[in-house]
């Protein structure tokens, strides 16, 4: 057997190069969060060969003085710890010392760097891991990290690197992902003599913009919230832009980026109730925090992380994601149309006044039409009251006052016409909505229904003649067993015999859905979960079905004031921008888009 032994520095190098340096990427990342650390405010890298054959990094930070290039290049040697205190409060984004040292193991790296009071630089030369001499170099101040040839002399390692492009495609992510980090600094990349980026030191949101695209930005919504140590900050985008891959992801925790669990899990609870179930949102958040209250020091990469307080962290997150993404309704403060430069004036002749801002707002004029008789449709759906004259709430902004101004326009504007009994086309500053009736509905009473059961139970609407069911023993015995849980969702049920159920009440929101396929469904949910899962798990799913029987169905004619308390309420419904699947509930063609439509102004 043979004995133990001391592994030699070259070899313990090439080793801890394999988790440190697994592809150029991985190279590139340590790489910019030296420069990071060392001040930058510019950064330049050139990649060739997808950094196979060359990764160059240069910048104007704090730059390495002559005697400390050596150590530069050695492992465990680092200005950035210096004991166990300091590990536990990590401030920067490099700590362990090693990432050069097993760079330069494994390539031909060469060092220049230059302090602000020498008056001429140094560069030192490392050939797998041997060092050179350091010798004089004319360069400005800062340092540039010259990485040739990687893993030149481990001939094994390089066949598991995939292509140049794959391996361009892995340096790029990174490149984005500390870009976006840290907007103040500006970068720029050069791959195989073609500028791929080019970005000024710049607020977050221009960052965002620029990194993201700004199809995004126009689909997300800002946020900054802080709660004693911790702030969240960051852009939410909305369920409608959401993509088919998790390609847009960006989560930092002092302007790190991270892969955590926790953090995800928050983040995906925040979007489960809106999002349909194979999309995935885009987002990029940025979470602050002391570091002291943060392990970095979890894994090689420092991409995982560990809170010392996750029980916080996680209703922290998701609580101002979804209080966030609650904004999405139409009209909601973080939300906005067609900007003001697109909307132009409406066209005439379809009902609006005339004057000096004919069409911006639209105003619809009065209505030939008794209030009362027209809305009961809509009194029957949402048991409202009615207010003593035949009219209710949603029936007094059909008509803004004369006075009113292009920012007193509802944001959905007011309907115009009904098309194939499946969408609602409306009319606003910006141009025409369109809005899917029955997934608006279904959301407005989906929600509704989550705040009844929050507050003390749905409220019950007996029925004149109670509906009965032919039930499977399971059914009739959830019946038995689970009264107290039915009554807090709305129904009332009774065992008539062992196959018949009757249902005696219903949801008061729900009254006029087919009362026995609304039970089934409701006794079915429960036999499945549990009584505990609905209330808690599965109550969202569970009332979601419940909704989509309530929700008023396609090919259902509505008047012209039914159409408007739909829009109104829709403004007043947090999340009422997607139904409870996830899909867009409305969307906006402004006058520009339909003047391209016709080819107008060509």
């Amino acid at each position: 057997m043979p004995s133990i032994q001391v592994l030699p520095d070259h070899l313990v190098n090439q080793i801890a190069a394999g988790e440190v340096v697994e592809r150029p990427a991985a190279a590139l990342k340590e790489m910019l969060e030296n420069s990071l650390d060392a001040g930058a405010t510019d950064i330049a890298v050139t990649l060739k060969d997808g950094g196979i054959r060359q990764i160059r990094v240069q910048d104007d930070g704090r730059g390495i003085a002559r005697d400390e290039l050596p150590l530069a290049l050695a492992r465990h040697a680092t200005s950035k710890i210096a004991s166990f205190e300091d590990l536990e409060r990590v401030g920067t984004l490099g700590f362990r010392g090693e990432a050069l040292a097993s760079i330069a193991s494994v390539s031909h790296l060469t060092l220049t760097s230059r302090t602000a009071d020498e008056r001429h630089g140094w560069q030192i030369e490392s050939h797998g891991g041997t060092l050179s001499e350091a010798i004089p170099a004319q360069c400005e101040p800062g340092t540039t990290i010259d990485v040739l040839d990687l893993y030149y002399n481990t001939p094994a390692r390089r066949k598991f690197l995939r292509t140049e492009a794959t391996e361009y495609a892995h340096a790029d992510d990174w490149f984005t992902r500390i870009a976006l980090a840290r907007p103040d600094v500006s970068m720029r990349l050069t791959s195989d003599g073609r500028a791929r980026w080019r970005l000024a030191s710049q607020s977050l949101a221009e960052r965002v913009a620029a990194v993201l695209g700004e199809d995004f930005m126009q689909s997300a919504i800002a946020f900054d919230e802080r709660a004693g140590p911790m702030a969240l900050r960051g852009f939410a985008g909305l369920p409608a832009a959401a993509r088919g891959q998790r390609d847009a992801q960006f989560v930092f925790v002092n302007g790190r980026f991270v892969r955590d669990r926790l953090l995800a899990h928050a983040i995906r609870e925040a979007y489960r109730d809106i999002l349909h179930h194979d999309r995935h949102p885009a987002f990029a958040i940025f979470l602050d925090m002391p570091p002291e209250l943060v392990d970095v020091n979890v894994h090689p990469t420092k991409t995982e992380v560990r809170f010392r307080e996750s029980r916080s962290i996680h209703p922290f997150v998701r609580s101002i994601l979804e209080r966030t993404l609650a904004a999405s309704r139409p009209g909601g403060a973080t939300t906005s149309m067609t900007p003001p430069d697109q909307a132009v004036r409406a066209p005439s002749g379809m009902g609006w006044s005339s004057g000096p801002t004919a069409g911006y707002p639209p105003r619809q004029s009065a209505m030939p039409l008794a209030a009362g008789e027209s809305m009961a449709f809509y009194d029957r759906l949402f048991g409202r009251a009615p207010t003593g004259d035949g009219t209710d709430a949603a029936t007094t902004t059909l008509a803004p006052p004369p006075s009113a101004t292009p920012s007193d326009g509802p944001p959905l504007g007011f309907a115009i016409a009904q098309l194939a009994g499946v969408y609602v086309l409306a009319q606003n500053h910006a141009g025409l909505v369109i809005i899917d009736m029955h997934a608006a509905h279904e959301r407005i009473v989906y929600e509704r229904l989550k705040v009844a059961l929050a507050a003390s139970g749905v409220p019950t609407q007996p029925l004149l003649i109670p509906a009965t069911l032919v039930a499977s023993a399971l059914e009739v015995a959830t019946v038995e067993e689970h009264a107290d849980l039915l009554s807090r969702l709305g129904f009332e049920m009774a065992v008539l015999s062992p196959t018949t159920v009757a249902v005696r009440s219903v949801p008061v929101l729900l009254r006029n859905a087919d009362a026995a396929a609304l039970a089934r469904d409701t006794l079915r949910e429960i036999a499945e979960v549990g009584v505990s899962h609905v209330l808690e798990d599965r109550r969202d799913e569970m009332l979601a079905t419940l909704a989509c029987h309530g929700a008023v169905r396609a090919n259902r004619s509505l008047t012209l004031p039914e159409m408007n308390a739909l829009l109104r309420d829709m403004e007043e419904t947090e999340r009422s921008g997607q139904c409870n699947h996830g899909r867009p509930t409305w969307t906006q063609l402004s006058m520009a888009d339909l003047d391209r439509l016709f080819m107008r102004g060509r």
